[in-house]
């Protein structure tokens, strides 16, 4: 019995491995650079507020990669500058303002909502800064942080990856600093995590 069971599961493992290994660079993922990856295995999210299909990612799909990350396996994101025209970068500075005050889960859904459900338009950052407020943070607390030099950094760093990664649209993965999975070849957001994961654990095999 317990043969028939041990044989039973590898037949059930068989496929999910010979589909890890039939993924291929130059169709499911691309190599964006030739040095190192990140020291610690990670996977980056790269997305916009202003993005329908990052507002369906955000709540059905972060949550699955979150739930089921790899041991040691890090999830990040990073907001794009290129959606929204001079807004874009406004939202880029809220979230790295949101991160900054350990807020980011609040206002993200905050401003996720108030564009997709409530069909909000922002034109200039004090609608950005009264979504803040509304939800609790301190205008003194907001303003310091929207002029911070870690709000500055973190978005030059954003906008550094993402040109660097060479993202075109959104949501994007993009893992150990080096693959950027490929959506065009994906079959289901299933298939995504998937090839994220292998990619973020191949070499510690």
């Amino acid at each position: 019995m317990k043969k028939a069971l041990l044989m039973a599961a590898a037949l059930l493992l068989a496929p999910m491995a010979a589909m890890a290994a039939d993924y291929k660079e130059g169709v499911h993922y691309t190599v964006i650079n030739e040095g190192p990856e990140t020291a610690k295995p990670e996977i980056t999210e790269f997305f916009s507020f202003f993005c329908p299909h990052c507002f369906n990612f955000a709540k059905t799909v972060v949550p699955k990669i979150e739930a089921n990350l790899p041991e040691g396996v890090s999830f990040n994101q990073a907001h794009v500058e290129f959606i929204g025209r001079e807004m874009g970068v406004e939202m880029s500075r809220a979230f790295a303002v949101a991160q900054q005050l350990n807020v980011d889960e609040k206002i993200d859904t905050a401003l996720f909502s108030a564009i997709h459900d409530k069909r909000q338009q922002f034109t200039r950052p004090d609608d950005i800064r009264a979504v803040f407020i509304a939800n609790g943070v301190e205008a003194k607390a907001y303003d310091a942080a929207a002029n911070s030099f870690m709000v500055n950094a973190q978005m030059s760093k954003m906008k550094r990856d993402t040109e660097n990664a060479k993202i075109s649209g959104v949501p994007s993965l993009v893992v150990n600093g080096k693959y950027r999975v490929e959506t065009s070849s994906i079959k289901s957001y299933d298939e995504l995590i998937d090839i994220a994961f292998y990619l973020a654990t191949m070499n510690k095999k």
